[in-house]
């Protein structure tokens, strides 16, 4: 049978198509902009039918009502990165959280750890050899595809074509849903502040032109991009990318002539933002999605000389203990792949991991440089692990120092408000 012909014989409605979904599966939910949400609403539909569903993804966009504490019987949520569609229901103990390295998530799928018996996915449209594109995400969903009983597809006419490892053919999708609908879109940038305008300065000091950069999404990201537009033959391997890259590229600042590593190529597992980006992406040979255990792989990062990692931070210690994933001990986001390019840029030649966060959290009413965590707060970052930890005050160098030393560098770039409290508890603890 021809690939068309396959095809065609496949495509279903919605509602038919998440017949396929028993009490007891794992559903595995296709992550960021990419969230097939006309599927996952098809399946909440179901809930009077269905008992005991894990539904497991990174984090989405949009809806994710299988959440919501009225279908708690129906379904559970396994969250590899929180959220704020899930955020509640991780907290309230209604959903689970598992801390793990982006890095490693397809292992967990592929050793039958995290089992995946319906995968929900969004793709475009087949070409003329009947492979479909992952889009504006590859992550760890193609391995979630490639390991699950069931592949429901929504096909949407609108997701761009991403090239690289990113492809599926159709004679692995059980079922298609055809759509023609918007793809989630992430605001641009909005107004920068003053502190991250000023935490992008003291960054940007550490950027030299022919570096590879790894950077998320968010005004602290936004600002560094800013004060990079002078700079030349930067490169990009990430684990994600927005629209702030695009307008670096169009620019001129980014080529990756220099990068050691994918030469030329912006390197990424998915991308978040407006259409601008996604039209970027679109059959675009300059950009190469891969899966995250290859674009997040530390012995990858590594080989990239000059990289420098960019990662953000809730609180950090006076010993350089990093913590990013939890306030106290409520839940906020994941592990991501903060370790991963924090150790790959560590190893690299000439690398510079950087650690960026504001000086204070509530107005100023709260130091995010702290004497030690707060209790219930996760440590995702080893204080062997930071080289560089940034705020609005300044950059403090960590590596190789004392636990005195540290103790230092970090209350000189703490806000002024908190720094004689901060050296009060320092000399307590017999650090200073």
């Amino acid at each position: 049978m021809r690939w068309t012909e396959s095809y065609r014989s496949r495509i279903t409605t919605a509602e038919q198509a998440l017949q396929a979904v028993k009490s007891g599966d794992h559903v595995w939910v296709h992550a960021g902009c990419a969230n097939p949400e006309v599927l996952t609403a098809a399946m909440v539909a179901r809930a009077g039918e269905l008992t005991g569903v894990e539904v497991v993804h990174l984090l989405t966009f949009g809806k994710a009502d299988y959440a919501n504490a009225e279908y708690a019987g129906a379904f559970r949520h396994r969250s590899v990165f929180t959220g704020h569609n899930v955020r509640a229901a991780v907290n309230e103990g209604r959903a689970d959280y598992v801390p793990v390295f982006l890095s490693e998530i397809p292992r967990l799928i592929t050793s039958g750890l995290l089992p995946v018996d319906v995968a929900l996915i969004q793709v475009g449209p087949p070409d003329e050899h009947g492979f479909c594109s992952f889009g504006v995400g590859v992550e760890c969903t193609k391995a979630a595809a490639e390991n699950a009983k069931a592949v429901i597809a929504l096909v949407n006419s609108r997701m761009p074509r991403a090239l690289g490892d990113s492809f599926i053919h159709v004679s692995k999708l059980t079922h298609v849903v055809e759509t023609d609908r918007p793809i989630i879109e992430l605001p641009g940038a909005g107004l920068v502040g003053p502190e991250a305008m000023q935490i992008g300065a003291h960054i940007a000091e550490l950027i030299h032109d022919g570096d590879t950069l790894q950077m998320g999404i968010g005004e602290i990201p936004d600002a560094v991009l800013l004060y990079l537009k002078d700079k030349k033959h930067l490169g990009i391997h990430t684990e994600m990318f927005s629209d702030g890259v695009v307008e670096l590229f169009e620019s001129g600042v980014i080529t990756g002539e220099q990068k050691t590593l994918h030469t030329g190529k912006i390197v990424t597992s998915f991308v978040l933002g407006t259409r601008k980006t996604f039209d970027f992406l679109d059959n675009n040979p300059f950009v190469e999605c891969h899966p995250s255990d290859y674009v997040n792989d530390p012995f990858i990062i590594a080989r990239h000389d000059n990289m420098v990692a960019i990662n953000s931070a809730i609180s950090v210690d006076l010993t350089g203990q990093v913590n990013s994933d939890s306030i106290g001990g409520r839940v906020y986001s994941g592990f991501g792949g903060q370790v991963d390019f924090v150790r790959g840029a560590s190893r690299a030649k000439n690398g510079r991991p950087i650690i960026a966060l504001p000086a204070t959290a509530k107005g100023g009413k709260v130091s995010r440089i702290v004497p030690v965590l707060a209790e219930g707060a996760g440590v995702v970052t080893s204080r062997a692990d930071v080289r560089y930890v940034v705020t609005e005050f300044g950059i403090a160098s960590l590596f190789g120092k004392s636990i005195r030393e540290r103790a230092r560098a970090l209350i000189a770039i703490a806000h002024p408000d908190f720094r004689d409290a901060l050296t009060l508890e320092a000399m307590k603890r017999c650090l200073l």
